[in-house]
């Protein structure tokens, strides 16, 4: 099996929304959560570290992240803001509790910060000495409304921040999904600091408008951690999708595209409550990859970003997949459509890495 990188996780607000604990494997999380409110509210856990052992999953861009007031229908209001106060507060919060969670158990989890600390974590996952082995985090934040003012930007960065996702729904920085709108002046003034800090820019999210003009402006380090391509959705009115002028301008720009195996983003229309996962196999996923890869030309530019556990469960998926370990049934789709070896390993984590090789700091 290759190493998977998995482009988007929203670990720490899982911890602190449900008190979910990651350490467990996703069978046991859904036995201790099984009749509760939160598998109500958000469908039942695809992650554990034992699930990441066995699908090979070394490094996950783990998220920062928070729901704004307005677009909160549950009645669980945990890690909901209303100001860019509290959005602050509650999103340092999180950061801290990747530090923490890191600090305590570094056999499981370990931060990443630099190519330094992803060499040691691709030397421990290459050992052939060693069974398990910890799981990398890179920080990204989703929806910038935690940085109230460009100069804090940097303290982001110093506690270990390396992705920043200006838009979830629309923001003050620029439009987003829902919510569409083009770059504004604080968005521009986001992207300036950014760029002086080589901080990649991750496109996710964010509407049309503002992506095509960021893809002009940005002169730093561009993705899609994860996002689906809007041509093999016919009939979708999201602006959450890429159209493939974006997806052309990110390949451009030498950046990766993290697909997301949500079946609402693979088959449009499909609803968790009155639909069957049958519906959607994964090969849908496969197409989404090819659909990159074709684009481009080469095997260069697509990846996995899961997005699991993010707002949907095993409920949302594709019925291939029971847990994030699952994802390892890519291989062989890939394989059948003509894929070498080396091509699927750069789509499971190469490219991934190879962009986190080249923007992160040395140390």
């Amino acid at each position: 099996m290759p190493i998977l990188v998995d482009g988007h996780a929203d670990i720490a607000y899982n911890m602190l929304r449900y008190g979910r604990d990651y350490t467990r494997a996703a069978a046991e999380t859904r036995q201790i959560e099984f009749g509760s409110a939160t598998v109500a509210d958000t469908e039942d856990s695809l992650l554990g570290w034992p699930d990441y052992q066995r699908g090979k999953v070394a490094l996950i861009f783990s998220t920062l992240y928070g729901t704004p007031a307005r677009m909160s229908k549950s009645q669980n209001k945990s890690q909901v803001y209303k100001t860019f106060d509290e959005a602050h507060q509650l999103y340092r919060e999180q950061l801290m509790t990747y530090h923490r969670m890191t600090d305590s158990i570094p056999d499981k989890f370990r931060l990443i910060a630099s190519s330094r600390d992803l060499n040691l974590l691709l030397d421990h996952w290459n050992s052939t000495a060693e069974k398990e082995h910890p799981v990398g985090m890179v920080v990204l934040i989703e929806g910038a409304e935690c940085i109230r003012h460009p100069s804090e930007v940097e303290e982001w960065y110093e506690l270990g921040v390396r992705l920043i996702g200006p838009a979830w729904v629309g923001t003050r920085f620029c439009g987003g999904w829902r919510e569409p709108g083009p770059l504004t002046k604080d968005g521009h003034e986001l992207l300036s600091a950014m760029a002086d800090l080589n901080i990649t820019l991750d496109l996710s999210h964010m509407d049309e408008q503002a992506t095509v003009e960021a893809l002009d402006i940005y002169r730093g380090p561009i993705v899609a951690t994860h996002a689906n391509c809007l041509s093999l959705l016919p009939g979708s009115n999201s602006n959450r999708h890429l159209s493939d002028r974006i997806i052309e301008g990110i390949i451009e720009r030498d950046g990766v595209i993290g697909v997301v195996p949500l079946n609402e983003y693979l088959k449009v229309g499909w609803k968790s409550k009155t639909d069957s996962r049958a519906d959607v196999p994964l090969d849908l996923l496969a197409d989404q990859i090819d659909h990159i890869c074709q684009i481009a030309g080469d095997a260069l530019h697509a990846g996995i970003g899961s997005d699991f556990d993010g707002g949907f469960g095993v409920q949302s998926v594709p019925p291939e997949i029971d847990t994030v370990a699952d994802l390892q049934n890519l291989v062989s789709l890939l394989q059948a459509r003509g894929y070498s070896e080396t091509d699927i390993a750069n789509i499971f984590s190469g490219n991934w890495l190879t962009r986190l090789q080249r923007n992160l700091p040395t140390s």
